[in-house]
């Protein structure tokens, strides 16, 4: 998978893909991600990429200009299944949402930035807008961040595991059970017995029950969803 990353300050997605899960998936072969400096297509001698908007208010935009310019410039090299804007105002993301995209071959993410892009980008180019949350960050970059990790992980071989993406959370719109490692006794707080019986079946059964129980206490909604 190819994911493009257009962002006007892109100094700040150096360190999420140079570490840990996505530095592994880009070193196998897996992830490639190219993160785009918007400012190399910006206009004039100062590459400009925001203005003033229309009608007045607080606030620059980002324009069209060179936004277009480097979206056709991607295009004219490949073809993209999706062109997705990161902004509060679109889809909030879920895990199925992640588990669709990462069936895709190739991405754009554009991260908006001051009030936000100019509304005929996203007329014209735009084929999904995602939101991480309802909350504003001062730009689109650290969504793109969380986007491309929770895609990349569920690749095909990213994971030394490929089965443990399959029990996270939302997988099933159940959160994860409880887990556990050595010491099975720290300080008189002791893990679960059934954890050290070595009755697969049970075990198995007993984490299904705790994601229920867990799921009802803190996210009953999803299981209204089911």
């Amino acid at each position: 998978m190819r994911i493009d990353i257009i962002s006007a300050v892109p100094d700040l997605l150096q360190s999420p893909f140079a570490h840990s899960i996505m530095q592994r998936a880009q070193q196998k072969g897996l992830l490639e991600v190219k993160v785009h400096n918007l400012r190399a297509y910006g206009l004039g001698k100062h590459n400009k990429i925001d203005d003033y908007q229309f009608g007045g208010g607080a606030g620059m935009v980002m324009m069209i200009e060179p936004i277009a310019t480097l979206i056709e410039k991607l295009q004219s090299e490949r073809k993209y299944d999706d062109i997705i804007y990161m902004t509060p105002d679109g889809k909030r993301l879920e895990q199925g949402d992640c588990n669709q995209l990462s069936l895709k071959k190739n991405l754009i993410l554009l991260c908006g930035h001051y009030k936000g892009i100019d509304e005929r980008i996203r007329d014209i180019y735009i084929t999904k807008e995602i939101s991480i949350g309802d909350y504003v960050l001062s730009g689109g970059e650290l969504p793109a961040a969380v986007l491309v990790d929770s895609i990349g992980r569920l690749l095909p071989g990213v994971l030394n595991d490929e089965s443990s993406a399959l029990f996270d959370s939302f997988q099933d719109n159940l959160l994860a059970p409880p887990v556990y490692t050595r010491p099975a006794d720290y300080k008189g707080h002791k893990i679960p017995e059934i954890l050290l019986s070595g009755h697969k079946k049970k075990i198995e059964e007993w984490r299904d029950e705790q994601s229920y129980l867990r799921t009802a206490e803190r996210r009953p909604d999803l299981l209204e969803e089911n």
